[in-house]
């Protein structure tokens, strides 16, 4: 039986040790086992007392089943022609080689790509986004406009408009628009000490600006958040969604109703 695999994002010495680990797990329990190595962490740790100053997990794990068989540790010099260590070294060269070449595979693989919008039409193109932020302790001061920041809604707004501009810096495969319009608007809703965002985008281009209505209603939720978590931190931001979208070939789309 020959065992061999490949550790991600490993050191040496852990490698050695899950090596050691797995062999044993494999081999029943109470056989007579030898172990080589070429490691002598692995195996003058294990015979002469090394201090374990790092891998804690892995020697207890060694530990039980190391007390489980009756192993025999064996040094071996790398490289220095032993049958099994030339063998546990050809299958750790074939193992690399392998991962190196479907390391290869994947660079030559399309992981993403934007999608060719040119065939379409550039039409006049909107969407509206909307997400619920409960400030709750801090809704008096939004209200009032008497948080220790500023004013909040104002505040909130400027982000919304200037993170439309910004999303296709964002957002890798999101086309950039020129953009015609942008609003961000609030409705308060005094009950559930709620802040309301709207954001409204307009483009005339040959795909639609849902991406940049979605990300000025996230960014403006997200800076009322900021701008609030110091009066109460337990704020919540619910509810992110694309209300409608009109033109193109699909014409007007209304996806849902706003909050009321």
């Amino acid at each position: 039986m020959r065992l061999h695999g490949a550790e991600d994002s490993s050191t040496n010495n852990r490698m050695e040790l899950t090596a050691a680990i797995k062999g044993l797990e494999a081999t029943p329990s109470g056989a007579e086992v030898t172990v080589w190595s070429d490691s002598e962490y692995l195996v003058k740790t294990m015979t002469q007392g090394w201090r374990r100053r790092a891998n804690v997990d892995l020697w207890g794990r060694l530990d039980q089943l190391a007390a489980s068989h009756r192993v025999r540790w064996e040094w071996v010099r790398g490289h220095d022609g032993h049958p099994w260590n030339e063998e546990a070294d050809r299958l750790a060269g074939a193992e690399s080689q392998g991962r190196a070449e479907a390391f290869e595979e994947a660079q030559g693989r399309t992981i993403a790509e934007m999608i060719d919008v040119s065939g379409k039409d550039a039409t006049v193109r909107e969407a509206t986004a909307e997400v619920v932020v409960a400030v709750g302790g801090a809704y008096a001061a939004v209200r009032g406009g008497t948080l220790p920041k500023g004013d909040v809604l104002a505040m909130a707004q400027a982000a919304g408009i200037m993170a439309a501009k910004q999303t296709p810096f964002l957002l890798p495969l999101c086309h950039p628009l020129p953009l015609e319009q942008v609003s961000v608007s609030f409705r308060l809703r005094d009950q559930a000490q709620t802040v309301v965002v709207t954001a409204s985008v307009k483009t005339t281009a040959r795909t639609g600006p849902e991406m940049e209505a979605l990300t000025a209603a996230s960014v403006a939720a997200l800076t009322i958040y900021d701008m609030c978590k110091g009066v109460d931190p337990a704020i919540r931001i619910d509810g992110l969604r694309l209300l409608r979208k009109s033109g193109g070939k699909s014409g007007t789309v209304v996806l849902s109703t706003p909050t009321l």
